[in-house]
């Protein structure tokens, strides 16, 4: 394992971190790699990095999208009118709507 230390200092601007960095220059530890063996490494990675992503997926993330995108819906004004009526006593529920939908989320 090599001595050298090439994460970046917590302070880039401290004398210890600039003798550090001088170090690494001195000591060549930053090598580039040659032309041909940045070739044979993308050549390796090109067969084993690639990713598919399931339809799935891509029709949720067109799908959240246009949700984010279409304005959101204000309701406050027919919720303000549902309580002005429940509280004057002349809202009248629709029993049969209600129970067509616990049946519809039920089965």
């Amino acid at each position: 394992m090599s001595s050298i230390d090439t994460r970046a200092p917590f302070f880039p601007r401290s004398k210890t971190a600039q003798a550090e960095l001088q170090r690494a220059k001195s000591a060549k530890a930053l090598q580039r790699n040659t032309y041909d063996r940045t070739q044979e490494l993308e050549n390796k990675t090109a067969k084993d990095a690639k990713v598919s992503i399931p339809d799935k997926i891509r029709d949720f993330s067109r799908i959240k999208k246009a949700v984010d995108a279409a304005p959101p819906i204000d309701n406050s004004a027919k919720i303000a009118s549902l309580k002005a009526r429940i509280q004057a006593g002349t809202y009248e529920p629709d029993f049969d709507a209600i129970a067509d939908k616990i049946l519809s989320s039920e089965y």
